[in-house]
């Protein structure tokens, strides 16, 4: 299998969150023939996070240590944009192909290029975030958890 791991999903890591526990019983992310993939978006998040919320040294060690056991996306291909353009598209219901049930949605346009990411490449997203729900099916795969 193969997955894509949202912000929220690594912040909830660092701070020790049990949700990863759920995750690893769930969908076995962990196993040998799992790839994770992480979108370079999502370590620019995460590292601006880390500037505006004043991380020390070891937490910002902590997630560099982190990200570096999974493969970063850090590159734009041409079908990620094209994925990128169909999925905000779709979320605006201005996809003629594929309507929208229901009223339109604005995603952050972080999230835009994490969902093309994880749409080109197959896999299945990993969030907390709701914002990804209604592409469910339509573009990827979206495995939600809540936070508790």
């Amino acid at each position: 299998m193969r997955y894509v791991l949202d912000t929220n999903v690594i912040l909830a890591y660092l701070r020790k969150h049990s949700i990863w526990d759920l995750i690893e019983l769930q969908l076995g992310i962990f196993e040998t023939d799992s790839d994770i993939y992480i979108p370079a978006v999502v370590i620019g998040e995460l590292r601006s996070l880390a500037v505006q919320n004043k991380w020390g040294f070891n937490k910002r060690r902590e997630l560099d240590i982190f990200v570096k056991e999974f493969t970063i996306i850090d590159f734009i291909t041409e079908e990620i944009i094209a994925s990128y353009a169909e999925i905000d598209a779709f979320s605006q219901g201005r996809l003629e192909e594929k309507p929208l049930k229901g009223s339109s949605r604005n995603m952050g346009k972080n999230d835009l290029w994490i969902a093309a990411t994880a749409s080109v490449l197959n896999a299945t997203l990993i969030t907390t975030d709701k914002d990804f729900q209604h592409l469910h099916t339509h573009f990827l795969e979206v495995a939600y958890f809540e936070l508790k």
